[in-house]
């Protein structure tokens, strides 16, 4: 029944994407497995992340359901699509029926999508990882797959208005080999190789980002150690603890 939700939802998201005329260049697709279980690991920038790593996942013939905080679930609009492709909420409060939710659902051969920072990263940089992700792939037996996605923060992030109209945005997106999610390793080791190898993909699709800012008031987006104005990870973490 979710596919029934699932896909309809999918081709909209492709037909506004093409209205908007958004530049999509996403490499590695290859990588994400055509069956079987698998925990789909990806950088968090933007409110609209979870569409574009579902992209990645589709010439491979998939669907990811993803973890998702569980307020989502709740709203009158997004609420009933969420439950309708199958998503997983999640209260932060009592995160284990949620971890049991995934479980299952890795169990069942359903690709599961975690962004381990668990929040947007003001700082466009990547944050601490939680080891959640690690440890439902050693418990579920599925491999990680690593991923990026750079640009999505121009459309709509945390602390700056939505930008939907026909702009012609670049979104890149870099999906990595899998990696093993051996039971006789320490979760927060394979957390820490998991966020390295996120790293890298991240600094890849800058790389090949094709635009840069057009001028001084369009920096924003642009990390500070790349020259932009985002904020530091220290001016965040100060502005949090205020």
């Amino acid at each position: 029944m979710a596919e029934l939700v699932y896909r309809p939802v999918v081709g909209f998201a492709q037909a506004l994407f093409k209205v908007w005329d958004l530049k999509i260049d996403c490499k590695g697709s290859e990588n994400i497995p055509r069956s079987g279980g698998a925990v789909l690991v990806s950088n968090h920038i933007s409110y609209l992340d979870f569409v574009f790593d579902g992209l990645a996942a589709l010439p491979q013939k998939r669907l990811v359901r993803f973890m998702a905080k569980e307020s989502v679930f709740r709203h009158k609009i997004s609420g009933p699509l969420m439950r309708g492709m199958k998503h997983i909420p999640v209260d932060r409060k009592q995160g284990e029926a949620a971890y049991a939710h995934a479980l299952d659902s890795l169990r069942s051969g359903e690709i599961v999508g975690v962004f381990p920072e668990a929040t947007i990263s003001q700082s466009f940089t990547l944050k601490s990882f939680k080891s959640g992700a690690a440890r439902l792939a050693q418990e579920a037996g599925v491999p990680l797959i690593p991923m990026a996605v750079w640009g999505t923060q121009r459309l709509w992030t945390k602390g700056h208005p939505r930008n939907f109209k026909r702009s012609h945005t670049p979104i890149t997106i870099r999906v990595g080999e899998a990696i093993e999610a051996s039971k006789d390793k320490y979760a927060g080791a394979i957390t820490r190789q998991l966020r390295e190898r996120v790293q890298e993909l991240l600094e890849a699709a800058q790389r090949a980002y094709p635009v840069r800012p057009k001028d001084a008031g369009d920096t924003w987006w642009m990390p500070a150690h790349l020259g932009g104005t985002a904020p530091t990870p220290e001016q965040v973490r100060e502005a949090e603890a205020r």
